[in-house]
């Protein structure tokens, strides 16, 4: 592991489980003319390094359109990168084909963000959480049956839904099948694309409690990722923030959480609900004006500077980098909020 990737690990000391190093995902621009030359591309994801550590769970936030999605799926290379690295227990998956990557999928799962769609709506509930142990020959027969019976009762549903369809049963309950279809193989990390940001507000709670009972139980690994930071703080050890295509904050949940660096972290917090309504009202609000930029065509330099009200010229010209904060916080801002980099003073 490189020096740069290391500092951006959390302090764990055994070996990180996924080491992603300047990892790059563009989309190319067609540009219509006879000879089919790109006009450019869409740089959904832009030179992104991080370390994920076995039993821990790292939460990704952003806007949409920030590149959280892509970002996971090139992990798992549902999306293959463009460039970069992304190693899973040692192994480089970027260059590995189709084939030598199916038996390491068994071990990286994912749960899709709309349980109404992720999900067959011609197939039966047993069916679909146990086509992953029919495609990785771990069962067959009555030994399937038996742990797809098992996963519904990890998730907290009924074995008697085995027979049944997507349709019978409610968003919740969908994304709990989903849940199980994705432990079916027995995995170590699950990528979680915002599980719960489709469900109403009283059902979200129970997911997130049930992904942490299982992460207690199972000794699984999390990227979970989502848009609301209220939700990130309940399950994540660590949090990532994500702007146009870059991470521009890492560091301890709670350590981001009350002490943000980055001034598009703090107009994120702003915008989390408080549960006392006198405090909610009181408090001082920043919200963040303007549109998130296209990462088609970023803005040179920091690329929140377009709506930063700290920015300055050196912002609209340099870009900043991740720099220590201390405590495995880092963060990327001309101009930090309150803080003073780690070894100047």
């Amino acid at each position: 592991m490189t020096d740069a990737l290391a500092k951006l690990d959390s302090p764990a000391l055994d070996e990180p489980l996924m080491e992603v190093q300047s990892l790059n995902k563009h989309f190319p621009l067609p540009g219509g003319s006879l000879f089919g030359k790109n006009k450019g591309a869409v740089r959904a994801v832009d030179g992104v390094s991080f370390a994920l550590r076995k039993g821990e769970t790292l939460g990704l936030v952003g806007e949409s359109g920030c590149g959280k999605s892509t970002l996971a799926r090139s992990l798992l290379q549902l999306l293959r990168p463009s460039s970069g690295s992304v190693k899973f227990r040692g192994v480089e998956l970027t260059e590995l084909s189709s084939k030598k990557l199916r038996p390491l999928r068994r071990d990286m799962q994912m749960i899709f963000q709309d349980p109404y769609t992720s999900l067959n709506p011609r197939k039966r509930v047993g069916h679909i959480i146990g086509e992953p142990l029919r495609i990785h020959g771990l069962a067959e027969g009555a030994e399937l049956e038996r742990r797809v019976r098992e996963k519904l009762d990890q998730v907290g549903l009924s074995g008697d839904y085995y027979g049944r369809y997507p349709h019978e049963f409610s968003g919740g309950q969908r994304q709990r099948i989903g849940i199980a279809r994705a432990l079916a193989p027995e995995p170590s990390l699950i990528v979680a694309d915002e599980p719960v940001s489709a469900l109403d507000v009283s059902i979200q709670g129970q997911i997130v409690n049930l992904m942490a009972d299982l992460q207690r139980d199972l000794d699984l690994t999390y990227l979970f990722v989502a848009h609301d930071l209220g939700v990130v703080r309940q399950v994540s050890d660590r949090i990532a923030v994500m702007y146009v295509g870059k991470i521009v904050e890492i560091g301890p949940a709670e350590s981001v959480y009350t002490n943000p660096i980055h001034p598009y972290t703090a107009s994120l917090l702003a915008a989390v609900p408080i549960p006392d309504p006198r405090a909610n009202e009181a408090r001082e609000r920043n919200p963040l004006e303007g549109d998130v930029p296209s990462p088609s065509d970023p803005p040179p330099g920091c690329r929140f500077h377009t709506r930063c009200p700290f920015a300055d010229e050196i912002c609209e010209q340099e870009e900043p980098p991740l720099v220590d904060y201390g405590n495995g916080h880092f963060a990327a801002c001309h101009h930090p909020l309150g803080r003073t980099p780690r070894g100047t003073g």
